[in-house]
């Protein structure tokens, strides 16, 4: 699997470096400081695996990221933990947080291998919820906002509430390529019932008020541009 490192931080690049050598099915074809010089090497290059961190000088990582047509899979390196919802929408493979040991490394690139390419067709309409002993068939666009609590998720719709004991981290990644965005630790909105935000709280179609964490926020508003 060939694979390329794109870091600013000489330091960084070694380890990354070193980690890749470790592993006998990567191989790598090109070091990368910024994510220009990234760009001409993939128009000429066939990369599976692209190592991407956030921070870098000229067009940050996520910007980046937002430019490519055809990105190979990614992994994400940042000693941020704040981007990590908003890295789900480019179906990134995992995002390691610094420092991050060998062990975790290679649990990262494992997932590569596991999981399939993202699908570029237009997804579903409809998704199964398990709650309980049933699967329910629901539309995703009826779905208003997820809330957290404790060991289960409501899934509120148009119709009503549905339990399910899925966490809110599974609907983040089902919902990824949806006009889902998480507002709160424990809420989760379709943008498409989103009527108003008004400070902290994001106003739905149905009167309800949701909260806006101040972590989320930067987040949310990306989305509203």
């Amino acid at each position: 699997m060939t694979c390329i490192i794109v870091e600013d931080q000489p330091p960084a690049q070694r380890i990354l470096q070193q980690f890749i050598g470790d592993v006998d099915h990567l191989e790598l074809i090109g070091i990368f400081p910024d994510a220009l010089q990234t760009l001409d090497f993939l128009r000429d290059h066939r990369v599976d695996l692209m190592f991407l961190d956030i921070h870098l000088p000229k067009l940050s990582g996520m910007d980046f990221l937002k430019s490519l047509t055809d990105p190979p899979r990614v992994i994400l390196t940042t000693a941020f933990p704040n981007f990590a919802l908003e890295s789900y929408e480019f179906n990134v493979v995992d995002y390691l947080l610094k420092p991050f040991s060998f062990a975790r490394f290679v649990r990262a690139v494992s997932r590569v291998q596991s999981t399939p390419a993202p699908d570029t067709s237009t997804p579903p309409d409809h998704l199964f919820v398990k709650s309980g002993y049933e699967h329910i068939r629901v539309t995703v666009a009826d779905i208003r906002y997820i809330r957290s609590d404790a060991d289960y998720t409501e899934l509120h719709l148009s119709t009503g509430k549905i339990l399910s004991t899925e966490p809110l981290r599974y609907w983040q990644e089902t919902l990824a390529d949806r006009r889902f965005v998480q507002t709160h630790r424990s809420y989760l909105i379709n943008l498409d019932h989103l009527q108003r935000i008004s400070s902290a709280r994001a106003h739905l179609t149905d009167k309800t008020v949701v909260p806006i964490g101040r972590a989320y926020k930067e987040g949310v508003m990306r989305h509203l541009e």
